[in-house]
């Protein structure tokens, strides 16, 4: 365990939750045994893990990665998110990058600080996990659809040449992305144009 306590990276004095411990080892074994995989893990690591109920007798592990590592989790991410899916004996596993979210300025904290950027936005922010939720398959469009009750649910198009890959996770992608951003949001694949 002591080898594979180097796969996460947490803050002084902060505890492992268990699946972040079971989600370190299956990154460890991974780097010793896969002989494809070793080289790229070598210097990845995570922030975090966390565990969500998709139904009640299905989970997901969703797994998040310093906002910088990113893209090179991407690159192998297809591989590394099925060899997990084995070991984790059929959970689905989401690589979400970790990022911040900054305060509006306004009357309770106007400190002179710089502008705030774009990117932590809480709106940039949520899209940016949408993107990261449904990675590799990409976002051909969205709707936001408000009901008579005053709700509103965002209807996500994805691509539809990943439909027959990604169909089976698209519950999954809806709890995920519930769970971490407290939205409603449908996936669905625009119908065939003639």
């Amino acid at each position: 365990m002591a080898a594979a306590r180097k796969k996460i990276v947490k803050p002084a004095g902060q505890l492992l939750n268990s699946t972040e411990k079971v989600v370190a080892q299956a990154l460890y074994d991974l780097e010793v045994h896969s002989a494809d995989l070793k080289s790229e893990l070598r210097d990845l690591h995570f922030v975090g893990a966390q565990e969500v109920e998709v139904t009640s007798s299905k989970k997901s592990i969703v797994i998040f990665v310093p906002f910088t590592l990113l893209k090179k989790y991407h690159k192998i991410q297809h591989r590394l998110v099925r060899e997990l899916e084995k070991k984790f004996s059929g959970k689905n596993v989401v690589v979400v990058g970790q990022r911040r979210i900054l305060k509006k300025p306004g009357p309770n904290n106007r400190v002179k600080q710089q502008r705030r950027p774009r990117s932590r936005t809480l709106t940039a922010v949520h899209d940016a996990v949408l993107e990261d939720v449904v990675y590799p398959t990409e976002i051909t469009g969205k709707r936001l659809r408000f009901k008579l009750d005053g709700t509103k649910v965002l209807k996500v198009f994805l691509d539809r040449k990943d439909q027959q890959q990604v169909e089976h996770k698209l519950d999954t992608f809806t709890k995920v992305y519930k769970s971490l951003t407290g939205k409603e949001v449908q996936f669905s694949f625009p119908p065939a144009q003639e």
